[in-house]
């Protein structure tokens, strides 16, 4: 691998996992897409790539892009597109949360199917989280399983979505009710490709880093309250250093509990509030990482109720959330069509529904300081009252 690759960092599963490793390489400079795959790393196994409508066009995707030929025998739905390149295919999807359900996971299976690919063939995700994940799920399912490799094209999905095995889509509304642990093979990241963000999907992939600095790392935490100016500036080497640190603590916690049975789900903090707001309010009708910073705001208000953190913990927490613009307060804005007196019962519902529940209770990630963390099951009265306006 060329294109200056920067460093790899090998990501090693259990022993009872199923699985083997991940190389995450990060990578400078810009992608050129068309010349890493085509050139400097052919292979003899089929690829299918699968992207999004928007990451397509993208100025650095168009030589890759403008490779490939439509397929005009293609059957793979009327959300996607397909095209081929001699023995290789791209599918384009339509972007963003909405797109992703079953019927795009099938799609992806569709013209693996349609263009005769085997068990050998790879399933190359280009996007965001949805595509990442989506990709991963149909690999996982495709004549029982075939690789899959990921070139994460946004912040969340570089420091989190691509990382761990994670793989699925959304289903009646509810956040990745389906899907499958199914590792990638390869993540070629390279962080150049935050700077075409638009600011809202920068702005939810930051809650994420956040998130894993206030789990894992005291200095980064800082980093997020001391240079804010830098970070909000995209400074490259500024977020080459988050990406690169993100990835790779992620990556430790996935080696050590690759199926979540301990401390893995510490990186659920800030989902299960998150994830229920994403539901009540409509997928995508608030980013993914808006909703987790919001959620990890009513988890530490649930530690302080409880006693088992600090005021000035919880309140250090609320400010770093505060100065990247977050919303912090029990009742979010995204809620405000609905009718004030039914928010908190409706988020709870839907909080009953998160697939990390054992029993009855919900089951939250909580801080009691700074990168110490636990999970407990909380009663609905301790949800509720996080979840309402204090007079």
């Amino acid at each position: 691998m060329t294109q200056n690759a920067q460093n790899v960092y090998t990501l090693r599963y259990p022993e009872n996992s199923g699985f083997d490793e991940t190389k995450i390489i990060f990578h400078k400079n810009s992608p050129d897409l068309n010349k890493f795959f085509f050139e400097e790393n052919k292979t003899d196994a089929r690829r299918l790539f699968v992207t999004d409508t928007t990451i397509a066009a993208l100025p650095c995707m168009r030589t890759f892009t403008s490779s490939f030929k439509a397929d005009a025998e293609s059957h793979a739905g009327k959300t996607a597109e397909t095209f081929t390149r001699g023995k290789d295919a791209l599918i384009i999807l339509g972007a963003g949360e909405k797109f992703k359900t079953i019927e795009s996971v099938l799609s992806i299976v569709r013209t693996a199917l349609e263009g005769n690919f085997n068990r050998n063939c790879i399933f190359t995700g280009i996007g965001g989280g949805v595509v990442c994940d989506m990709t991963g799920f149909a690999a996982s399912m495709f004549k029982r399983g075939v690789l899959a490799e990921f070139v994460p094209t946004t912040l969340l999905a570089d420091v989190d979505a691509s990382v761990g095995g994670k793989t699925g889509c959304d289903f009646e509304s509810y956040k990745n009710m389906i899907g499958a642990f199914y590792p990638a093979k390869n993540i070629h990241i390279w962080s150049s490709f935050i700077q075409t963000l638009p600011q809202n999907e920068f702005i939810s992939g930051l809650a994420e880093a956040i998130k894993t600095a206030f789990l894992f790392s005291a200095e980064l935490t800082e980093l997020f309250l001391s240079q804010k100016d830098s970070v909000m500036k995209r400074e490259q080497d500024v977020l080459d250093g988050i990406v690169e640190q993100c990835a790779r603590a992620k990556a430790k916690i996935v080696s050590e509990d690759f199926r979540e049975h301990g401390d893995r789900a510490f990186l659920n903090y800030g989902h299960t509030f998150g994830h229920a707001l994403e539901s009540v309010a409509g997928l995508g009708k608030v980013t993914h990482g808006e909703a987790v910073a919001w959620g990890m705001s009513r988890a530490v208000c649930v530690s302080l109720a409880r006693g088992v953190c600090s005021k000035e913990f919880a309140d250090k927490t609320l400010k770093t959330l505060a100065l990247y613009g977050y919303e912090t307060g029990a009742v979010h804005s995204a809620l405000k069509n609905i009718p004030s007196e039914k928010t908190a019962t409706l988020i709870l519902n839907a909080m009953k529904k998160d697939k990390k529940n054992n029993s009855a209770k919900i089951r939250l990630t909580l801080q009691s300081g700074p990168q110490q963390t636990f999970v407990s099951e909380a009663d609905d009265e301790e949800i509720l009252s996080v979840l309402t306006e204090q007079e």
